[in-house]
Parts: C-alpha cells; sequence; structure tokens
C-alpha cells in the first residue's frame, strides 16, 4: 500500500467529477489530504484535456490520505456511496462517459475485500433500486491532476458547474456526515 507514513494510508475512488470528492472528503475528520488525479487507463502522464475527451481510459479519482486511526476505510467507503450513484454505468448526472465510472480503485487484499464486501451488502439491502455498477480494480498507477484542480471548488464556488452540481451535493453531504466532519 502507500502510505506517506506508517500511520497513514490512502484510498483512491473515482466517482464521477474529482472536484465533487474532493470537495467532501477535505471536510471529513481523519482525512488528512485529497489529491485529484487520473487512473485505470492506458495513457501515461493524461493531461486533464486527454481524459475529457474519453480516449485515455482513465478515471477521474480522488486519492484520499487518511489516519485509520481516526476513520476506517469502511466509514470512507460509505461516505463515497452517498457522493455518487453506484447504479450509473459511465456517467455521473450529466457528465457522461468512462472518465466519470464509479470505481474503487484498492491499495491492497484487505480493501478489495472491503469493497466488495460493502457491494454485496448494499446489494442484499436493496439500498439502490438498481444494480450497483461501481468497480473494484487494483490501482496500478495514479497520476496527479494539474495544480489548478487542488481545492477547485473552495477557489471557485461561483463557477455554474460548482454551483449547480457540487454546492447541492455538499449541502446533503454535510447534513448526513455532520458528526463526521472537521
Amino acid at each position: 500500500m502507500t502510505q506517506h507514513s506508517s500511520d497513514v494510508q490512502q484510498a483512491t475512488l473515482g466517482g464521477g467529477c474529482f472536484w465533487c470528492i474532493e470537495s467532501a472528503f477535505i471536510q471529513v475528520r481523519g482525512i488528512l489530504d485529497v489529491e485529484s488525479g487520473y487512473s485505470g487507463g492506458t495513457v501515461k502522464f493524461p493531461t486533464y484535456k486527454q481524459v475529457c475527451e474519453g480516449n485515455t481510459g482513465h478515471a477521474e479519482v480522488a486519492q484520499i490520505s487518511y489516519d485509520p486511526k481516526q476513520i476506517s476505510y469502511r466509514e470512507i467507503l460509505e461516505i463515497f456511496y452517498t457522493l455518487h450513484d453506484p447504479t450509473q454505468l459511465n456517467r455521473q448526472g450529466n457528465d457522461i462517459g468512462e472518465q466519470y465510472r464509479g470505481v474503487i480503485f484498492y491499495h491492497d487484499n484487505e480493501q478489495r475485500q472491503q469493497a466488495e464486501q460493502m457491494i454485496a451488502e448494499l446489494t442484499e439491502d436493496e439500498v439502490f433500486a438498481e444494480p450497483i455498477v461501481t468497480q473494484v480494480e487494483p490501482l496500478e498507477v495514479f497520476y496527479p491532476a494539474e495544480q489548478y484542480h487542488k481545492d477547485y471548488y473552495r477557489r471557485n464556488p461561483e463557477n455554474a458547474y460548482c454551483q449547480a452540481v457540487i454546492s447541492p451535493k455538499l449541502a446533503k453531504f454535510r447534513k448526513t456526515f455532520a458528526a463526521k466532519l472537521k
């Protein structure tokens, strides 16, 4: 597992636009950093433009560095499943293409098992009306996104996409996870 130190672990998740995932997780207690980037494709060192064109095979992802003493991987997955619709294949709302697919890139076998177990539980409990199509794949490589994506929502709250898509998602998120916020 890629780690910053022995006390820091990472989760790499794709659930539509990485700005949405980053802007929510950065507010959670135990999350030390969130970096937007790309994973799961064939092009080395892809650019945002290349990924958006949909020809690289990469998904927009957020790589989350967290303190497992403060938040568990399972709790991170629980939050993740409220931030995206895991029943939409290769899209999230108006964001369409495989770069917006729901995907969990696991860093080790324990993460893989937990991700698969959560999907099985959500399916068994019929939490979603449609089948879950979130992919579970090994993390092979993570490419950080260009620097201007860092803290995009916080730095660009008036952006039309931020207002229409991210702000409503964050309002729901803050209400649902108020006890977990910093």
